[in-house]
């Protein structure tokens, strides 16, 4: 017998084992398999044997496992990574998207720092440098497109001094697009909103 019914996520902040199995698309049991292996967080409910889940544990369990966090984390937010170890243009970009309240933004200054924040942030879209200080952007792509997990992740090359072979490179490693620096601002946000099957924003961008 299950020990709950899952609901309709709301603005809820715990969630039973039946709601997470529900956003999860998996099956109860396995919800309660992983919670008491310890690979999803939650506690107990004193004096039963009913288990509840923090939203931000269940996020955390789901981006983990690759698995959508859309109902959680609001409809239409998109998760964008920047990755530039100049502060200024990361920051500039970072300004730029963080315009549209529907991206929810991370920034990176190296490739290690891009792998870690890509399993734990689970960007919907990665903008990154070629030239890192630790390896190149071509790793880095390389790296995201060898998890099938993360194929649904769209990489965007945002790079100066870049030959013609080097752009096809690029591509070849499995980059949706290269977008040459300087760069248009209008632009660079058509293109990203492009590739994440969004419209234009309601409000006014610069």
């Amino acid at each position: 017998m299950s020990e709950d019914t899952p609901s309709e996520p709301s603005e809820k902040r715990v969630f039973t084992t039946g709601e997470a199995a529900a956003l999860c698309k998996v099956s109860q049991q396995t919800i309660i398999r992983c919670f008491d292996s310890g690979r999803l967080g939650g506690f107990r409910v004193p004096g039963s044997k009913f288990r509840r889940i923090p939203r931000e544990e269940l996020i955390c369990f789901m981006r983990a496992n690759g698995i959508a966090t859309d109902a959680l984390e609001g409809p239409g937010k998109r998760r964008v990574l920047i990755v530039d170890d100049d502060p200024q243009i990361a920051g500039a970009l970072a300004e730029l998207l963080a315009r549209d309240p529907r991206f929810d933004l991370r920034v990176a200054g190296t490739g290690y720092e891009a792998g870690m924040l890509t399993e734990s942030f689970r960007p919907h879209l990665v903008l990154l440098d070629y030239m890192l200080p630790d390896v190149n952007g071509t790793a880095v792509c390389r790296r995201i497109r060898a998890r099938p997990e993360l194929g649904p992740v769209k990489i965007v090359f945002v790079s100066g001094a870049v030959d013609r072979a080097e752009v096809q490179s690029l591509l070849d490693a499995g980059a949706d697009e290269f977008i040459k620096k300087p760069f248009d601002v209008h632009h660079l946000l058509e293109r990203v909103r492009g590739l994440l099957g969004m419209g234009a924003a309601r409000t006014a961008i610069a």
